[in-house]
């Protein structure tokens, strides 16, 4: 057998396993919410009701490689009740299409047609990480619709130096298609469970977690070329979009651990408290990139006291 044909058939076999292993997992983690058409494509997103009468709605958007099941596992329990909850797909990640909201503030034009969709007005706003990024902007382009901001270890400003070599190479345009059609889900769903620790870090991962949060949703090949994309292009995005920051009147509250080795607090979270006036920059002491989980109780008092 020739070199070459040998690897035609290691690419088959590893085509054929990842279209399997597509399947396994979305057998296993259904949509959890519902779907809404928004420009011309597919957003999936999860509706908590709040009390009778009260329309105070917190809209929560989660960072890069996770799914609206992510956020939802750290505060719809302690949240429910207190308002209408939203979680969403961000668009090219877990069920939501990506139509073509490639950065953040079309991103964030996708939230404002999703809260129109839903007869929303305004939101306190909840962003984790990558997610963060979002929802800056959106506080930037339509301050009129935002109640508050909670930015849990934001990425929002540009740093040094690149992103993993693994999102580069997704995010190419053919390389990335073979790239994420053969390789990825068996070496991804083999390094799952090690690489959800390592974002906890210092911090111990819940034991329940990489099952409660869907995690393996990432490793469809679409899917993860979207994050890709996200990743490889955050730092053009907010190189040229930071610097609008400072026209945020909202109230913002930023809580981040000091122990976070994935998204430096000195460049991102300080850059915010310096950049949005009035900004409270809450800085948890030992904690890594996960203070959504670890910082939970400071999180929920933050996103109740902006909703007061």
């Amino acid at each position: 057998m020739s070199v070459v044909l040998f690897l035609l058939v290691v690419a088959a076999i590893l085509f054929a396993y990842t279209r399997w292993q597509v399947l396994q997992i979305e057998a296993k983690f259904p949509p959890a919410g519902q779907f809404a058409n928004i420009a011309g494509a597919k957003l999936h997103y999860l509706d908590v009701p709040g009390r009778a009468n009260d329309d105070a709605t917190v809209l929560f958007v989660h960072g890069a490689s996770g799914n609206l099941n992510d956020q939802r596992g750290a505060f719809e329990e302690l949240l429910t009740g207190a308002a209408r909850l939203i979680f969403v797909d961000r668009p090219g990640l877990g069920y939501s299409e990506r139509g073509e909201a490639e950065t953040p503030a079309e991103q964030a034009e996708r939230y404002r047609l999703l809260l129109d969709e839903l007869n929303i007005e305004k939101v306190v706003l909840v962003g984790h990480s990558l997610g963060s990024s979002s929802v800056v902007a959106f506080a930037v382009l339509f301050p009129e619709r935002v109640e508050g901001l909670l930015l849990l270890a934001p990425a929002t400003h540009p740093w040094p130096g690149g992103v993993s070599w693994y999102y580069d190479v997704a995010s190419l345009p053919v390389i990335g298609h073979l790239f994420t059609e053969t390789i990825l889900a068996p070496f991804g769903m083999a390094s799952l469970e090690q690489g959800a620790k390592s974002v906890f870090a210092p911090d111990p991962m819940p034991v329940d977690y990489v099952e409660a949060s869907a995690a393996a949703l990432v490793f469809r090949p679409s899917v993860f070329r979207s994050n890709a994309r996200d990743v490889a292009g955050l730092n053009e995005f907010v190189t040229g979009f930071s610097p609008r920051y400072k026209e945020i009147k909202a109230p913002t509250v930023v809580i981040t651990g000091n122990k976070d080795s994935i998204v430096l607090p000195s460049i991102h979270s300080a850059g915010l408290e310096r950049e949005i006036e009035g900004a409270e920059l809450i800085v948890l002491e030992g904690v890594g990139h996960k203070p959504d989980y670890v910082g939970r109780d400071e999180a929920v008092s933050a996103v109740k006291a902006l909703l007061k």
